[in-house]
């Protein structure tokens, strides 16, 4: 994994917004949209067109956008054996249902975190049957590749913990019996991306995002829960170096009032125990600027790297580079500037149709991610 020995090395956090005619296809056709020779040719150009728009920006370390799925968690609905459309399985926690609808039922009330895919389960022992979905994202990715400027490349997936949320278990007798048998499953996703010489990031909301939509457990039970999960991701990772890893938590695409959110401070040192060699999280939005202080008293294990994120999500606002420029500064006061690469604090689109930003605010703010780690390159570097 590249550090930024020579100047802050730029990211993101994978997801990036689709052009229409590729969206069309996803809502039309779901992961199949691409199983026709137009299909399949139609996404290998859109991931090349992807990649070189990144490194046209600036950006050093690029991801495929996640341009053959679907959705960052949903994708699993195609790639896993054993399951099943349920329509007795229950509904998944609602936002209102959760601290933040609680506090502010009347904001929650309008639908936030309504999906469009339908509720599965897990019916039968668990298998990875996604090979020929994940090589071609992968081919797809090499392809782009080739001859483009990149320092790095990074390919997402999902963690053992959100695919238990997004899969109800109708199968296996107890809940962690089931878990680790998702990490068996994932397993083989994880092992073939960084055999193929990509990066590995692991998207995992929901070890953070638990306790929000849990307002009936406490902290002590919330973290008791939390390791749980840290060990089945690690067991999903057996045998992968960890500079190969990377591992991203947010706090979704919510772009609610986030008063409940948990706070770093409180499960930074289990996130440490993960297999990774760099740690990507939120650190740009007004919930959590603040929490770049954790580091203060916090050591960075020897080795990993930090991805803050210093361009947010949850508005439309661009970040002014100087702004920018001083949020990578604090990062590397603490923790060194070796240490740090920087990135956004979560996807530009997570699910085709999402529309939290529009494709040309994602571009100037990137624009200014570069410019930022620009800026605080020269004064860091300066001699």
């Amino acid at each position: 994994m590249k550090r930024s020995t020579e100047r802050i090395l730029t990211t993101h956090a994978g997801s990036l917004p689709r052009p229409e005619d590729l969206l069309n296809s996803l809502l039309e056709g779901g992961a199949h949209a691409f199983d026709s020779a137009a299909g399949a040719e139609r996404l290998r150009q859109a991931v090349a067109e992807i990649v070189g728009k990144q490194t046209e920006l600036g950006i050093d370390v690029v991801s495929d956008g996640e341009y053959g799925k679907p959705s960052f968690v949903a994708y699993v609905n195609d790639r896993l054996g054993g399951i099943a459309v349920d329509k007795d399985a229950p509904p998944r926690i609602s936002w209102l249902d959760s601290r933040e609808g609680k506090s502010f039922p009347e904001f929650y009330a309008t639908g936030s975190g309504v999906h469009p895919f339908a509720r599965m389960s897990c019916v039968a022992p668990l298998t990875y049957v996604g090979q020929s979905q994940l090589n071609r994202d992968i081919d797809n990715f090499k392809a782009a590749l080739q001859g483009a400027p990149a320092t790095e490349a990074f390919m997402p997936a999902i963690s053992p913990a959100n695919v238990e949320d997004w899969l109800w278990n109708a199968h296996y007798k107890t809940q962690e019996e089931y878990l680790f048998a998702i990490a068996d499953a994932l397993h083989e996703e994880y092992r073939t991306i960084t055999e193929a010489g990509l990066l590995l990031q692991i998207d995992d909301p929901r070890l953070i995002t638990y306790w929000i939509r849990h307002p009936d457990i406490d902290l002590a039970e919330c973290r008791k829960w939390a390791q749980i999960r840290v060990a089945a991701l690690n067991h999903a990772l057996r045998g992968i170096p960890r500079e190969k890893v990377r591992f991203h938590t947010c706090y979704g695409i919510n772009m609610g009032p986030r008063v409940h959110d948990m706070e770093l401070k409180d499960i930074v040192d289990l996130i440490l125990q993960i297999n990774a060699g760099a740690f990507s999280f939120e650190a740009a939005n007004p919930r959590h600027e603040h929490d770049w202080q954790v580091w203060q008293n916090v050591k960075l294990p020897d080795g990993m790297l930090l991805i803050p994120g210093v361009i947010s999500h949850t508005t439309v606002l661009v970040e002014h580079p100087e702004l920018v420029a001083q949020r990578i500064e604090r990062f590397a006061r603490v923790v060194g500037r070796e240490n740090i690469i920087v990135g956004s604090d979560c996807g530009f689109a997570t699910f085709a149709g999402s529309k939290e930003l529009h494709p040309t605010i994602v571009w100037a703010k990137f624009e200014s991610l570069v410019a930022g780690a620009r800026i605080a390159s020269e004064r860091l570097w300066k001699s």
